[in-house]
């Protein structure tokens, strides 16, 4: 009999990933792990908290005690391009921690700009984390593929907002996405980002966004992805 296939689902919050859970069986709870049979799939639930300490900690952690066929990184996320709209999900191929570096008065330094870090010490391609040679899927081929950022701060300001754009060209923003990348290019799993649009990176007013929608569409296209990867 062949060994069930492993899956980690990497979520910042369970919120976001819960209507998919909702179909799993779930066979044992420690902490911030969930242990779940969904046919005959073993997937495992990770709940990180929001950021990229929490993410990096809790990551590690697992990765470190479990094999894992495929990790997935499954949560909503800000846009900042006008061609993706809200509720829609996308595969997040590259990233970058945005805020670290340096602030002068005449703008702001990465660490690699600063000389601090060389920018392509691995896993970093020019001070960037790219999955380059992610499983190939015909559900994650059909989605967009985005430039995300990873924010200590979202951003609510336009002028802030003009800036990081100005300086990054970036599609999407999280908080946890390139704490995600690092960890798994590290560790040598292959795996997927993918984020559904909650909102437009704007001056903030939350009667703009639709977390629902995008919690839902999320994980429509989370339980097709696994189907067919487990197919």
């Amino acid at each position: 009999m062949n060994e069930k296939k492993r899956i980690l689902i990497v979520s910042a919050t369970r919120d976001e990933i819960n209507p998919f859970l909702d179909d799993c069986k779930v066979i044992k709870k420690n902490e911030n792990l969930l242990e779940c049979n969904l046919a005959n799939i073993k997937i495992d639930f990770l709940i990180t908290g929001l950021g990229i300490s929490f993410t990096i900690f809790y990551l590690t952690k697992q990765l470190l005690s479990a094999s894992y066929d495929l990790v997935i990184n499954a949560g909503i996320a800000g846009s900042f391009s006008k061609k993706i709209q809200i509720g829609g999900v996308v595969h997040v191929v590259s990233d970058c921690f945005a805020d670290f570096g340096i602030e002068y008065n005449e703008g702001f330094k990465t660490i690699f700009e600063e000389g601090l870090y060389n920018k392509n010490t691995f896993p970093f391609k020019e001070g960037v984390l790219a999955n380059d040679h992610y499983l190939e899927n015909q559900v994650i081929a059909n989605l967009i593929k985005v430039k995300g950022i990873t924010v200590n701060t979202v951003h609510g300001k336009s002028d802030s907002i003009d800036k990081v754009i100005s300086k990054f060209n970036p599609d999407v923003e999280s908080m946890e996405g390139a704490a995600f990348f690092y960890v798994c290019q590290q560790l040598g799993v292959s795996y997927y980002q993918i984020r559904s649009i909650s909102n437009k990176v704007e001056e903030r007013e939350k009667m703009n966004w639709d977390i629902p929608l995008a919690i839902g569409n999320l994980n429509e296209k989370l339980n097709e992805i696994i189907d067919l990867f487990c197919h």
